[in-house]
C-alpha cells in the first residue's frame, strides 16, 4: 500500500486480500486506487463521498434536462413530435 498525491492510496488487488482492515481505515481520509499488475482497475471511496458525488450527478442531470426542455420550448415554427410518434416512425412499437 502506497500513499501518493496527498489523499490517494494505491493498493494492489492481491495485497487487498491481506490488508482489508487497513484499507478500510484509509478510506476515512483517502480515496484508494486498486491496481492489478501496476495498472489502475478501480477506485474505493468513502460512502459519504459516494453519496455526495451521486447528488452532484443528479443535480447536473436535472440542470441539463431542464436546459434542453427550455430550448425545446423556445422553438417556434419547428415541428416537434412526441416520443411515441418517433418510436412508431422508427418501427419500435
Amino acid at each position: 500500500m502506497i500513499t501518493v498525491e496527498g489523499k490517494t492510496t494505491l493498493v494492489g488487488v492481491a495485497e487487498l486480500r491481506n490488508i482489508t482492515k487497513e484499507v478500510l481505515e484509509k478510506l476515512k481520509s483517502n480515496k484508494v486506487i486498486l491496481t492489478k499488475r501496476n495498472k489502475p482497475v478501480g477506485v474505493l471511496i468513502d460512502y459519504g463521498e459516494f453519496q455526495r458525488i451521486e447528488e452532484i450527478m443528479e443535480a447536473l442531470e436535472d440542470y441539463i434536462l431542464g436546459t434542453l426542455a427550455k430550448e425545446r420550448a423556445q422553438r417556434k415554427g419547428k415541428k416537434v413530435i412526441s416520443l411515441e410518434e418517433a418510436e412508431r416512425k422508427l418501427g419500435l412499437i
